[in-house]
């Protein structure tokens, strides 16, 4: 009977290690929670690689802005570089013309405002008396038409030339006593003169010394044959003037050629010396 009963015992053992050795499935669950471990470090990696994405999409966004600016730069170059059309206001001194009727150039917007010379005539109806008056001028601050002739808000200088017939019958009479209506008036005495006797006894008086001009001074308009010209400054102006006395001397006042050459070579003379914008006077 007692042997009988030990038989359950081992099978209750038996059924013991049975019951331990269902107990090694539980050691599976370590790989579970390590397989879970591995997709939540999956998702922060996956999120990091848009980021990286994103920062080269910027950099080229800012290379365009930079090209834009050097492109405007250099149109800006090109139109600082018009203002040389300069040139045509000082080839508003004539287009090389170097002397113009002045009251044609005052309306065609071609007179010169920094400085020149212009001669105008004075001739007797009845005989060759002439008076001939130049003026250079620099730094006008205003030309406008007045009643009788055009204005000059400017300084300046004139000289007076007086041509003077053999037949005139007061020439004992000083010239600055002459009469102003006749049209016979310089206000020069004859010490104050250089005079040229010519060929056909015609006298040439220049003037040794222009007179100041202050603040403004007015050029009459010419009439009949009557003449005012403005001489652009210019390198050859002095040739230029020399050559416009010689023939107006020669043609228009009956002077002989070689005495209107003399007097034109006298006058150039004056007006370079004493008339000139040099030094004080520029």
């Amino acid at each position: 009977m007692a042997t009988t009963k030990k038989a359950p015992a081992k099978k209750a053992k038996a059924g013991a290690k049975k019951t331990a050795a269902k107990k090694k499935p539980a050691a599976k669950k370590a790989p579970a929670k390590a397989g879970a471990k591995k997709p939540a470090a999956k998702k922060p990696a996956a999120k990091k690689k848009p980021a990286a994405k994103k920062a080269p999409a910027k950099a080229g966004a800012k290379k365009p802005a930079a090209k834009k600016p050097a492109a405007k730069k250099a149109p800006a170059k090109a139109s600082a570089k018009k203002p040389a059309v300069k040139k045509p206001a000082a080839k508003a001194g004539g287009d090389n013309v170097k002397l113009r009727n002045l009251f044609e150039a005052y309306a065609q917007n071609k007179l010169p405002f920094a400085q020149g010379y212009i001669v105008s005539s004075f001739f007797s109806i009845s005989s060759v008396y002439s008076v001939y008056e130049i003026v250079s001028y620099a730094g006008v601050k205003e030309i406008y038409p007045a009643a009788d002739g055009l204005t000059f808000v400017s300084g300046g200088k004139k000289l007076h030339i007086l041509v003077e017939p053999d037949t005139y019958h007061q020439k004992h009479v000083e010239p600055v006593s002459r009469s102003k209506t006749e049209g016979e008036y310089i206000p020069q005495r004859y010490s104050e003169l250089e005079i040229i006797i010519a060929k056909n006894q015609s006298r040439i008086m220049i003037a040794k010394d222009p007179i100041e001009i202050t603040s403004s001074f007015t050029i009459l308009e010419p009439k009949g044959i009557n003449f005012s010209v403005v001489l652009y400054d210019h390198p050859d102006v002095f040739n230029t003037l020399a050559g416009f006395f010689q023939e107006t001397l020669n043609r228009q006042r009956k002077i002989p050629e070689l005495d209107a050459k003399k007097a034109a070579r006298l006058i150039t003379e004056t007006v370079s010396k004493s008339m000139s914008f040099k030094g004080e006077f520029q």
